[in-house]
């Protein structure tokens, strides 16, 4: 009967947690099967230990069980602040670093929970196999002693590597998070004119301001940005995470950067307010308001669905700019390439700003192959992967074919057509950074 009572309640709590979500946070509904399995796996991974916990002192198994169920608890205080409107001091770097600490928590804990279900799956085929054969009993106890011993070694594995993730990913969250990276590409252009050779144009992308608990390390990459004296900087979407006030006590910092020519920009699927509850669709049409105001006082040219025409006497250049388009359901599909080239389509050479990857995938580089080289972002190349020499490998690639760095068109006929995915410059979910370090992109262009 008691265990009938904990399952009912499990469920009823699930219930309403599936409400709250899709109540609050209607744009993570389709996510929730996902936060089901994790919440299911902590307890999973919790009988495992638990004996263990028993088996000490008062006091030390409450501290035990206290320390597991931290990340849970956080959890739902953070559901129940975001329901109840956060106030400013959750919107900075308390945010940060707490959800930070949930992830690597469950993040470290997956890793035991699979060791654990392999030593299961083990034991069960084992069960199965015993009492088909209908062995002995002795020789059952001698099975016996070697499954025990078996599964304690999967379990201590998997505690083990469980706590390497971890110890990887607080590392990654205190130290990889502001490694900045500055790649260097030459874009070979074989029609650019001669006035446009040579100019230097700075990417970057995916900013995620309410990421940042300090301004300091945003010093340090304007500052190693505006060393490269650039003609041109693009910035290619998601300035903020939820809403544009996460932008405004870095106002004076972004306010320093500068290119000769011009700083461009476009909206991420972020910026679009999207990820956030709104008391009314004023308040959402007001923040973006606010957002076209900020862009303004920095002096970023706003690129929506529009063109900027550089002319010279040997040709043009185009900076076209699209708003976000996503091919995945869940993000919004307000770019329109069509109206942005108006004017622009017999530039010599068209640039491309463009947030998500996808709508290079799509549309681009099947029906819009004069465009000569699209600036993405969007991916952040996972903020975990390996890239050492020509080996490239990231779970980003399970959701995107093209995910980080350079990509050619194989299917451009008249000349070549490119796309550059930006690894970003900060942070969204997991705090940190661990093999794709944050990117500051430095092309160069010529022929």
């Amino acid at each position: 009967m008691k265990k009938f009572l904990k399952v009912i309640g499990v469920l009823g709590f699930l219930i309403i947690a599936y409400l709250i979500v899709l109540q609050f946070y209607p744009k993570n509904a389709s996510r929730f099967p996902f936060l089901v399995i994790l919440f299911l796996g902590d307890f999973y991974l919790y009988g495992s230990i638990k004996d263990w916990i028993n088996k000490h002192k008062v006091y030390l198994r409450n501290f035990y069980k206290i320390l597991y169920w931290i990340p849970l608890a956080l959890l739902i205080i953070a559901f129940g602040v975001g329901m109840l409107q956060a106030p400013k001091w959750w919107d900075e770097g308390v945010q940060t670093y707490v959800f930070g600490f949930i992830f690597i928590a469950y993040a470290s804990k997956i890793i035991p929970i699979l060791f654990l279900l392999f030593a299961d799956f083990i034991r069960g085929i084992r069960f199965v196999n015993q009492k088909a054969s209908q062995t002995k009993k002795n020789v059952n106890e001698k099975s016996e002693g070697r499954k025990i011993s078996r599964s304690q070694f999967l379990q201590k594995a998997g505690l083990v590597s469980g706590g390497i993730l971890f110890g990887g990913l607080l590392t990654g969250m205190l130290k990889w998070v502001y490694d900045f990276k500055v790649r260097k590409e030459y874009v070979s252009l074989p029609n650019i004119p001669n006035e446009f050779k040579g100019w230097k144009i700075v990417q970057i992308s995916d900013i995620h301001l309410g990421s940042w608990a300090s301004k300091h390390p945003l010093e340090e990459a304007i500052e190693r940005i505006n060393e490269l004296k650039p003609d041109l900087i693009f910035f290619t979407g998601d300035l903020v995470n939820y809403k544009t006030d996460e932008a405004f006590r870095f106002e004076e910092t972004l306010s320093k950067l500068k290119a000769k020519h011009g700083i461009f920009a476009t909206l991420g699927n972020h910026d679009y307010g999207d990820y956030t509850r709104w008391p009314s669709k004023a308040a959402k049409q007001q923040n973006m308001v606010d957002l076209y105001n900020f862009f303004d006082r920095l002096g970023w040219k706003l690129m929506m669905n529009e063109n900027q025409v550089f002319e010279s006497n040997g040709g043009n250049l185009a900076v076209i700019g699209v708003e976000n388009w996503g091919a995945h359901g869940r993000f919004p599909k307000y770019g329109n390439i069509g109206k942005a080239l108006e004017g622009a389509q017999d530039a010599s050479v068209k640039l491309l700003l463009s947030h998500d990857p996808s709508h290079w995938d799509t549309i681009i580089s099947k029906d819009y192959q004069d465009i000569d080289l699209t600036f993405s972002g969007h991916t952040h190349g996972f903020q975990f992967g390996i890239e050492v020499g020509k080996l490239k490998w990231s779970p980003a690639k399970w959701m995107y074919k093209r995910w980080a760095g350079m990509y050619e068109n194989p299917l451009a006929t008249q000349k070549a057509q490119r796309l550059y995915v930006n690894r970003g410059l900060g942070t969204v979910g997991y705090p940190g950074r661990i093999g794709i370090l944050p990117e500051i992109t430095l092309f160069e262009l010529g022929v």
